[in-house]
């Protein structure tokens, strides 16, 4: 990923979602990107160059017009129509997303539009979070990763946060992924951390 004097940017054309430009790069907002944060927080963060993203929970495109400022393709699932209209709009500027309407919980209804893919990314606010990425992992490259931001009180309110995370770890830990580094994503958006995976 690239930065210019420790700001986080992208080299795609400006205008998608009122963001900054500096040197004629896109300034990536970590308050308004998960992704972003987690590149601040974790300088080892990065995108498959020339590779292919599913991208779980698109909601209005921002953080997806990044992503595919980056790689080769995204493909964006999104279930809520207003956001989706958003998306749509981002796509026509950004000919590398695929925007796809649906319920991230389903992934066999839209199974028949995807390919194998280099990295899936989630960012749902569902209670059933984890289970949402495991069932994504046949579509994942034996050698791919997956970075699911897990929203803590979008699973259950009655239990603390670390008690969400450890939860969730452990079931993605079952389902033979390695948990290679998770982050807390404070200052920049509280009860969420980014859990990082790879198969085991």
């Amino acid at each position: 990923m690239i930065s210019v004097n420790g700001v986080l940017v992208s080299a795609g054309e400006g205008g998608v979602c009122g963001e900054r430009m500096m040197g004629g790069y896109r300034v990536w907002d970590p308050y308004r990107s998960k992704l972003a944060a987690l590149w601040y927080l974790d300088k080892s963060t990065d995108l498959p160059a020339d590779g292919v993203v599913l991208y779980l929970g698109a909601a209005n495109g921002t953080t997806v017009s990044f992503v595919a400022d980056y790689v080769e393709a995204v493909y964006a699932v999104e279930f809520a129509p207003r956001p989706m209209q958003d998306l749509l709009m981002v796509a026509r500027k950004r000919k590398n997303i695929v925007p796809i309407f649906a319920d991230a919980a389903q992934p066999e209804r839209y199974a028949p539009l995807l390919e194998a893919v280099d990295l899936v990314y989630q960012d749902v606010a569902q209670p059933n979070q984890a289970e949402i990425a495991i069932r994504h992992l046949p579509f994942l490259h034996s050698e791919g990763k997956l970075i699911l931001m897990l929203k803590t009180r979008s699973v259950d309110v009655r239990q603390s946060s670390e008690s969400v995370f450890a939860d969730a770890c452990a079931e993605l830990s079952d389902a033979g992924l390695c948990v290679m580094k998770a982050v807390w994503l404070l200052p920049y958006h509280g009860d969420h951390a980014a859990i990082v995976c790879e198969r085991r």
